[in-house]
């Protein structure tokens, strides 16, 4: 099945969760003068105008990054992050406006350095097409010169082909769709191969909050904590009440051997995203160090 498409939800909530904390590991690792890799396994688009048709069908930006894009002084711990959808804007517009959202693509885009290097894998057969367009488009800090390697292929097949990598820091983003349900079981034995190859990599896996009759994140989370992963570290962002049986009341963020201090910046961070993106009084946040269940 591929006939999911980002753009209808392209700057919601989820994104915004998801990209600030891909921002703040792709800042601890840019720390170091040092080379990393980066390597996404369901990379969409790479990036999305926000005035096309299938962004305004829903319009789901408007509950996420607009509201924080127009107070964005106000969000110091996000200036990377913002600086990475500046980045996006500025090649296009010069009034810094909020006409495009980078996907996770181009937010690594943006932290590239000429010793770093970024692997994108995408299988939709549209989608690759539209993500080798967006990103021969530079961003500010980036250059045609320098153009991350792009594969046309499922994600998980490749991440285990693709490891270890010659650069030996490095983040791998993994945020399947999940319009399987099978992508919840593959996302963890993927990530029990991928630990086995590259065990000092930080892996960072994005998952939706679903209705109460399908959503199968505690399963997600219980498989991450029995496998085996030392340092993994768990935080969801909800802005609504969860439904019985339909939508999406929120997101959350695995990470695995996370850099140093995230916990504290994310321990900051999600109240005020929780206070900022909320539609009602369910909103709400968590953040925890997932461990395995003892023994009996």
């Amino acid at each position: 099945m591929l006939s999911y498409r980002h753009a209808f939800h392209a700057g919601n909530h989820a994104d915004v969760l998801k990209h600030a904390v891909q921002s703040l590991i792709l800042e601890a690792l840019s720390i170091k003068d040092k080379g990393f890799c980066y390597i996404d396994t369901h990379a969409g688009a790479g990036g999305y105008a926000l005035d096309h048709e299938w962004t305004q069908k829903k319009a789901e930006y408007l509950g996420g990054i607009a509201p924080l894009w127009q107070q964005r002084k106000k969000w110091p711990q996000l200036a990377g992050y913002f600086a990475a959808i500046d980045a996006m804007n500025d090649t296009m517009n010069s009034d810094q406006q909020l006409d495009f959202y980078p996907g996770s693509p181009k937010v690594a885009e943006y932290f590239k350095r000429p010793q770093d290097n970024l692997t994108l894998m995408e299988l939709h057969n549209n989608e690759v097409e539209l993500l080798r367009e967006n990103m021969m488009v530079p961003g500010r800090r980036s250059s045609r010169s320098q153009s991350p390697t792009i594969h046309h292929r499922d994600g998980f097949e490749g991440l285990i082909a693709l490891l270890p990598p010659t650069l030996k820091r490095g983040l791998v983003l993994i945020d399947p769709p999940y319009e399987l349900k099978e992508d919840y079981h593959t996302v963890a034995s993927t990530l029990a191969k991928a630990y086995k190859r590259w065990p000092i990599g930080i892996y960072a896996i994005w998952y939706p909050l679903l209705a109460r009759n399908v959503d199968r994140s505690g399963a997600l989370k219980t498989a991450l904590a029995n496998s085996g992963f030392k340092d993994i570290l768990c935080a969801e962002l909800s802005v609504s009440e969860q439904a019985e049986d339909f939508g999406m009341y929120g997101s959350g963020m695995i990470v695995l051997n996370p850099p140093w201090k995230l916990d504290e910046q994310l321990n900051e961070l999600l109240p005020r995203l929780a206070d900022a993106l909320a539609q009602d009084k369910a909103a709400g946040w968590s953040l925890e160090w997932l461990k395995s269940a003892p023994s009996v």
